[in-house]
């Protein structure tokens, strides 16, 4: 993953899950600890960064010895803006060489690293500066940006998320077929299903 970087946003509060999501266990593992193990298959430690917010304290405990950076966003509550670019800016400055940054979130309990590495080889072959997952009639995340997005990234607010330039910029944008992406947990009836899936 030469010059590419990975955000992991998990800083939000589950409140239709009623607990911290991120702490959910599946097949064996945490969800947080899930997206940890998949990007360091394929990323460098310092190419990684996980933004958490609320109950920052308890959910980091569960990652504490892996060995990537971890960025408390005070200001969660302000929407997935303020995530973004506490990541942006982490990574940035960690890793100056940096020229595709992947934004991704920890509930996609099927994300697997052989996922990012065909995103990764997709923008190389289709020329885009944006490659997203497809799944359920939308485009969302993970999601692969440029450098020529940084600063757009950065300039975002509120509850603004990367959706907003993938929407600006459709002529820039390649997608990836992501089926199992529409697959994501946000509340106990999700994750009840989500365990009894053979």
């Amino acid at each position: 993953m030469k010059n590419t970087g990975i955000i992991v946003l998990a800083a939000g509060n589950s409140s239709r899950m009623g607990s911290p999501k991120q702490l959910l266990v599946y097949q064996g593992k945490t969800f947080l600890e899930r997206i940890t193990d998949t990007a360091l298959e394929i990323f460098d430690p310092n190419q990684i960064v996980l933004v958490l917010g609320a109950r920052h304290h308890e959910i980091s405990s569960v990652i504490k010895n892996k060995n990537i950076h971890i960025v408390i966003n005070e200001n969660w509550e302000s929407g997935m803006a303020s995530s973004i670019q506490s990541g942006m800016k982490t990574l940035s400055g960690l890793f100056p060489e940096m020229e595709r940054c992947f934004i991704s979130v920890c509930d996609q309990p099927y994300l697997t690293s052989n996922l990012f590495s065909k995103m990764l080889q997709l923008q190389e072959t289709s020329g885009k500066e944006i490659v997203v997952t497809k799944y359920a009639d939308t485009l969302g995340v993970p999601a692969l940006f440029s450098k020529k997005y940084f600063k757009p990234l950065m300039e975002l607010t509120g509850e603004q998320g990367a959706k907003k330039i993938i929407q600006q910029n459709m002529n820039d944008v390649e997608s990836f077929e992501f089926e199992k992406g529409a697959v994501d947990i946000d509340t106990p009836s999700d994750y009840n299903h989500l365990k009894n899936q053979p």
